[in-house]
């Protein structure tokens, strides 16, 4: 398992991985029907850093780093992950979460 932050190659796969997570809407409060360029932006709009986790080189989880809120709550930082769907269970969320808190340290959030 390798975690990294996001490269441009890897947007076919986040898209896809997202696609079936995004329909289903039981874990994500976003629209339904987004279309993959808003699945997309959604993951690398510009105040997050995003970061994949790849398995025998295929990406199968996305998260993102950011902060919480603006101005007085820029300190705290909020992420987010997805796992597709056929990898859950096996670890990958918790590796991401691993990972975004070490960043988010790194970061200089408290």
């Amino acid at each position: 398992m390798q975690i990294r932050p996001i490269e441009a190659r890897d947007y076919p796969a986040v898209v896809a991985l997202a696609r079936p997570i995004v329909r289903a809407g039981e874990t994500y409060t976003l629209p339904r029907d987004m279309d993959d360029g808003a699945i997309l932006d959604y993951w690398v709009a510009p105040d997050k850093v995003t970061f994949v986790c790849e398995l025998d080189g295929v990406v199968e989880g996305v998260g993102y780093l950011r902060s919480n809120q603006r101005g007085g709550g820029d300190h705290v930082a909020n992420a987010a992950f997805m796992t597709a769907v056929a990898r859950r269970g096996k670890g990958i969320a918790s590796a991401l979460c691993a990972y975004a808190i070490d960043d988010a340290r790194a970061r200089g959030y408290r």
